[in-house]
């Protein structure tokens, strides 16, 4: 169901953003990107608990790189013609992403769980 209201309000952006739409777009592929990294780092599996605040670390450092390269990119390239569409985007497309970066996780592990249990 949660699916399905990140989807519509997706698409309900997309719409609303009109002739801002490469702002939208642009707010979606950094704010993705940026959670993906940073997700990516931060999970890894290590066989050391103790570099897990490290990781998380270096996710939080690697998430605000991605996020200033694609902003000053946007701008470079005139892709950025709203801010405020371009930061609501980005907003909204970062918890969305977090939280289907989340279940993803959620899925995989609850999947294996169960195969390790038979």
């Amino acid at each position: 169901m949660v699916f399905l209201v990140i989807t519509a309000l997706t698409v309900l952006g997309g719409v609303l953003a009109g002739e801002h739409f490469h702002s939208y777009l642009l707010g979606f592929g950094v704010a993705s990107t940026a959670v993906g990294v940073c997700y990516w780092i931060t999970f890894r599996s290590t066989h050391y608990p103790q570099f897990a605040l490290f990781l998380l670390l270096l996710g939080v450092a690697a998430k605000m790189t991605v996020t200033a390269a694609g902003v000053l990119l946007g701008l470079k390239h005139s892709l950025i013609t709203s801010p405020f569409v371009f930061s609501l985007s980005y907003l909204f497309f970062l918890f969305a992403s977090t939280y289907c970066y989340f279940r993803y996780r959620e899925y995989w592990l609850t999947r294996f769980r169960h195969k390790d249990l038979q």
